[in-house]
């Protein structure tokens, strides 16, 4: 034991701790290889309980946050290469930057968890402390919840379906907390093991009957149009006004095709974010010319720039009726920081505004289609805070662009958190994205049809009907929160003042 506490000092300890964050990347979606969490988390649970102090625990935890976050957010640089002109210089610092950001709420778990002894209480103040600052995340600077732990559970097939149930109850940071509980027991001694072993088996049972509640039919068709105009055409020709006829005459001739498809239904037409090139809030030709290609659709839902009379921009979901008129529209409420809005000192420096953001979730009532719950690109990512409680949905519509990120893991990672979403939820999900993955997910996140990357095309399929109201989406973030705190109020129990006992920094 010398010998390894010895040879786990300065870089070594380090070279460590960025060797396990990069693994427990792997765990993540796309490859999803949950096995190697068995792994990363008991062995940074061992480097933490190797630390000199609570200090030197939570810079391995810094490390390992640093470098798990950059081999899960590599894909954010494909974003910047689109506009390499202007921001080449932020090629080499945007990932590294973003992801020291978020390996703080790594860093400080760890720090904590140095100081209780090792076993039990320790796993239970790391995994607690851990979901906390997930739970930060989601508000800390705009709010960036990627990559969570519990998506490692959205792998392919079956095996992946029945471990994502439980995020009907607990929520998806629930299932995180859960996960941690899990694999850092692997650190613990066997009979935490096979405690861990027994959870897992309990968690697939419970997994398996969520999935034996059926969901009735809705009885509708949606046509997802799927139209592949890359980021960097948009970027040379967004201003040259054949190519916007071009781009909106694709789309006129795919949702034609898509209404062809479905038959005798009348079906609920989606484009993705941005795909029209002009404000449908505002132009009714251009409105009029998507209701007459989707006739009889019983509504289209595109993503549209809407201006307000004093000039204001929304990035915005508008419905068009079969008539022309505007049914509806829904405004963005979570932008992207300097991707969509600059902040107010950014504003003052660059003298730009970019989009305005919407007052928030809201529910979409159209006629002849049960209540939508619109999401915009990322606004899918954040656990609790996509559907309006007191107004329920009972579908979600995704309209994203990820042209951005190319064919990396990103459209990946975006379509596996929109998954959990539905879970959470008890609704299913139609997701329209510009170049793909465009998909139907049901209430039980499983994917009935999909559209894959740099594809143009429709998907014409039934739309699942939805559950009842879960208990995560009645608790929204309270539950995952009281919980996380539950763990972390154990663990502390014995070192709380009053109680005679200090607080040790055994080895």
């Amino acid at each position: 034991m010398n010998l390894r506490q010895s040879a786990l000092k300065g870089w070594r300890a380090h070279a460590l701790a960025a060797a396990l964050g990069v693994l427990a990347a792997g765990a993540l979606p796309p490859l999803n290889l949950v096995p190697l969490l068995f792994l990363a988390i008991p062995g940074l649970l061992f480097l933490v309980g190797h630390a000199p102090n609570w200090r030197g625990a939570a810079t391995r935890g810094l490390v390992f946050g640093l470098f798990h976050h950059m081999a899960g957010l590599y894909w954010v640089t494909n974003a910047i290469l689109v506009m390499a002109a202007e921001f080449w210089w932020a090629v080499p610092i945007a990932v590294p930057l973003l992801s020291l950001v978020m390996a703080v709420f790594i860093a400080i778990p760890c720090g904590l968890a140095r100081l209780v002894p090792p076993g039990w209480r320790r796993l239970l103040l790391f995994a607690g402390a851990w979901v906390l600052g997930d739970l930060a995340r989601q508000f800390v600077l705009s709010g960036f919840p990627w990559n969570l732990l519990a998506s490692v559970w959205e792998m392919p097939g079956l095996l992946g379906l029945v471990f994502m149930q439980p995020a009907a109850w607990i929520g998806a940071h629930g299932l995180t907390l859960a996960t941690i509980l899990v694999t850092g027991s692997m650190a613990l001694s066997w009979r935490f093991r096979f405690g861990a072993l027994a959870a897992l088996i309990v968690w697939g049972g419970a997994g398996l009957l969520r999935l034996r509640e059926p969901a009735p039919p809705s009885g509708l068709t949606a046509v997802i149009v799927q139209g592949n105009v890359s980021e960097a055409d948009h970027r040379d020709h967004g201003r040259d006004p054949q190519w916007a006829a071009r781009v909106f005459d694709t789309y006129l001739a795919l949702t034609r095709q898509g209404v062809a498809e479905a038959g005798d239904a009348r079906p609920l037409v989606v484009w993705p974010e941005t795909a029209s090139p002009y404000a449908l809030a505002q132009d009714g030709g251009a409105r009029e010319a998507i209701a007459a290609a989707a006739r009889p659709a019983l509504m289209t839902l595109s993503g549209t720039i809407r201006f307000e009379s004093n000039a204001v921009a929304h990035n915005s979901l508008v419905a068009v009726a079969p008539d022309g008129s505007l049914a509806g529209f829904y405004d963005k409420a979570h932008l992207v920081p300097y991707g969509e809005y600059f902040p107010s000192y950014a504003h003052i420096l660059l003298g730009e505004q970019g989009f305005v953001p919407g007052p928030g979730i809201r529910t979409l009532h159209l006629e002849g289609l049960p209540a939508i719950g619109p999401l915009i690109c990322y606004e899918a990512i954040f656990p609790a805070q996509v559907v309006r409680e007191s107004d329920r949905p009972g579908l979600l519509v995704n309209i994203t662009n990820d042209a951005w990120f190319g064919n990396s893991s990103g459209p990946r990672q975006h379509l596996a958190a929109a998954r959990l979403r539905t879970v959470e939820e008890g609704l299913p999900m139609l997701r329209a994205a510009n170049t793909g993955i465009s998909a139907i997910i049901d209430a039980h996140g499983r994917i009935t049809a999909r559209l894959g990357l740099d594809r143009r095309g429709v998907l014409v399929a039934p739309i699942p009907g939805f559950l009842p109201p879960t208990l995560a989406g009645k608790l929204g973030l309270a539950g995952p929160f009281t919980f996380s705190l539950f763990c972390c109020g154990v663990a502390l129990w014995r070192f709380i003042p009053g109680t005679k006992r200090k607080i040790q920094c055994k080895k």
